[in-house]
């Protein structure tokens, strides 16, 4: 079995209603096993849901004792993020 860096999970181009399902599981499974990175550098789209699902997750491994970071964010979600007025809730996880 190849060896993944635990709690690794690389976000799709495009977080929309139809990729949610499938981000929250994985993100349920890796907040409650420890440390989370999630690796955003493909995201050309992202749906309001999307981000409020990982503020959550935050949330979720803060509460857990683990770290949550996301890695690399894309342009398309840092605009996104800004667009919002989610700048405070993302500061403290954003990686570069």
């Amino acid at each position: 079995m190849a060896h993944q860096e635990a709690g690794a999970i690389a976000l799709p181009e495009v977080i929309d209603l139809d990729a949610l399902d499938a981000i929250r599981d994985k993100l349920i499974d890796a907040v409650e096993d420890g440390a989370v990175t999630v690796v955003a550098s493909a995201v050309q789209r992202v749906s309001t849901n999307g981000l409020l699902m990982l503020i959550s997750a935050a949330e979720t491994a803060r509460r857990n004792h683990n770290e949550f970071a996301v890695d690399a964010p894309s342009a398309a979600m840092l605009a996104a993020i800004d667009r919002l007025g989610l700048g405070a809730q993302f500061s403290g996880m954003m990686k570069p």
